[in-house]
């Protein structure tokens, strides 16, 4: 089969397309042919080697993608070969042909759901959700602030949030993305670029502050986040790129929480019920991924330079027979 492989931590040129072995499943394992696979952020950090864990090398690169079960190993009960499947891990990467998954890592696509749209469930879904439900403690009626809501992870915010009833407010850093951001079920869409952003959301909230704020750029964000919470407000830091001041004080006069996280600490139990509240909201149609740009496998590299890109909206695919 064809895959991407990462012989060198480095730029987006060590990502190479090559032929390796297909991958045979063990007991408890799934082969999955996959049509579709899910570029992350994330994903770009542990190429550069910056990331806090780094696979042995050589690698091939992804947990998230979607497609059909190709063949299962002993003991697998829940699946059976032609199954449409999303997968949220894998252990051999998904940036190839065939991904080889524990089962407790695949999870069922409806049928009214695309293959594109099903790569895009694993990582900023459950991001989403662990971050506004797991970690935030996210409340219906309460105010919820989603910095990036035009991303993978940020219109996943938007459409989870909204869907539990929260009162929903987004930023984007374009007319596009400020779009998207509304028709996803944003209440209010803020302009992150214009300096008194943070000014008209809190008084778009009459002074009182938000709830809960879904961070995904702390490193720019998390000083000016402490003045526009409400007494007793969450941030659930689910990005950074770099260091960060901030005046203690303003956490203190508010009470608030800095809630950080990442999806390797979740349990298998928060997993569990993390992917059957995904799958059912893809049933009922709450849930809508939205894709961006697809790139065929062979222009990773491509990929893995779009998913950076200042104001990206959607999710980044991978095609493997585009």
């Amino acid at each position: 089969m064809k895959a991407i492989r990462v012989h060198e931590f480095g730029g987006p040129e060590v990502l190479r397309l090559e032929e390796v072995p297909t991958p045979q499943p063990g007991a408890g394992q799934v082969l999955v042919r996959m049509h579709a696979i899910g570029v992350n952020p994330v994903e770009t950090y542990i190429r550069a080697g910056t990331y806090a864990l780094k696979p042995t090398l050589p690698y091939t690169p992804g947990n998230d993608g979607a497609g059909v079960v190709e063949q299962i190993g002993d003991s697998v009960t829940e699946f059976k070969a032609g199954d449409r499947v999303y997968t949220a891990g894998s252990i051999s990467g998904t940036y190839a042909e065939f991904a080889l998954c524990k089962a407790a890592q695949v999870h069922p696509l409806p049928a009214n759901v695309s293959f594109a749209q099903g790569s895009a469930m694993g990582t900023p879904y459950a991001t989403a959700y662990r971050g506004l439900f797991q970690r935030a403690d996210a409340k219906p009626g309460e105010t919820v602030l989603v910095h990036g809501a035009s991303g993978g992870v940020g219109t996943a915010a938007v459409q989870l949030a909204r869907a539990r009833g929260l009162r929903v407010f987004g930023t984007a850093g374009s007319d596009e993305g400020r779009k998207l951001a509304r028709e996803q079920g944003a209440h209010e869409v803020f302009d992150h670029r214009a300096p008194d952003h943070f000014i008209q959301i809190m008084k778009a909230t009459g002074d009182r502050g938000v709830d809960v704020i879904v961070e995904l750029l702390a490193n720019v964000n998390l000083g000016k986040d402490l003045i526009i919470l409400a007494k007793g407000g969450r941030v659930a830091i689910i990005g950074s790129r770099g260091r960060v001041e901030i005046n203690p004080r303003d956490a203190m006069q508010r009470d608030v929480d800095l809630r950080g996280m990442v999806m390797p600490n979740t349990s298998p139990e928060d997993l569990a019920s993390i992917h059957a509240a995904l799958v059912a909201g893809l049933e009922n149609g709450t849930l809508r991924p939205v894709v961006g740009k697809e790139f065929p496998l062979a222009e990773a590299a491509q990929a893995h330079r779009a998913v950076m890109e200042p104001g990206a909206v959607g999710k980044i695919v991978l095609v493997p027979y585009k």
